[in-house]
């Protein structure tokens, strides 16, 4: 994993524990951390398809996609490297929105995040849907920097932030919980902040 950025270290929590997840501790900036060379997508060449196994189910592109239903979420966000940041400020499509446009259901339990670099996270659809999630497009009002993700980026703030994906360009719904990028390389295939669930050993 790639590390850069800027760090302002460890601040001792007081009244704020009972937000900070075991093991982390509370980061006032926003260190930038990635599997490997950062993609530069512009807007014209993105797209976004959602696909049930190998089948396209629907597409859209950059103005097509902002043109759906968008939704503000400002969440906690947990990095399995152990900081956390408060109240981070997001706008966006919700996955809903997503599905509701494409007119379906979500077809099975499990979903896999996909991203422009190849790069690839498991989540469960449940973590997805009925307001969990969304394919954020702006960040404190902005297009989101290239180093965090944009021009787009799953936000699955309840799960550790690896699995919010980057420079995401798609979700594929599978019939089993296949593991992604970091998930084949020891991470824990669900990711749950507040028990610890950072490595394939954890409960």
């Amino acid at each position: 994993m790639v590390t850069r950025g800027f760090f302002s270290g460890r601040r001792p929590p007081s009244d704020t524990d009972a937000r900070i997840p075991p093991g982390q501790y509370l980061e006032q900036g926003f260190p930038v951390l990635s599997a490997g060379p950062t993609p530069r997508v512009r807007t014209e060449d993105w797209s976004f398809t959602l696909k049930q196994g190998p089948k396209p189910i629907k597409k859209w592109n950059w103005a097509e996609f902002n043109a759906l239903p968008q939704s503000k979420m400002t969440r906690d966000i947990h990095c399995v490297t152990a900081w956390t940041k408060f109240n981070t400020p997001w706008q966006g499509v919700m996955i809903d929105d997503i599905l509701a446009d494409a007119g379906i259901e979500p077809p099975t339990a499990y979903t896999l995040a996909l991203s422009f670099d190849g790069y690839s996270t498991n989540v469960p659809t449940k973590d997805l849907v009925t307001g969990k999630a969304m394919v954020a497009l702006l960040y404190e009002g902005k297009p989101i920097p290239f180093d965090h993700g944009g021009p787009a980026r799953l936000l699955v703030p309840h799960l550790y932030f690896w699995k919010s994906a980057k420079w995401v360009n798609g979700l594929q719904f599978t019939e089993r919980d296949e593991p992604g990028f970091w998930e084949l390389r020891g991470y824990h295939m669900y990711g749950d902040p507040w028990r610890e669930q950072r490595y394939s050993s954890d409960p």
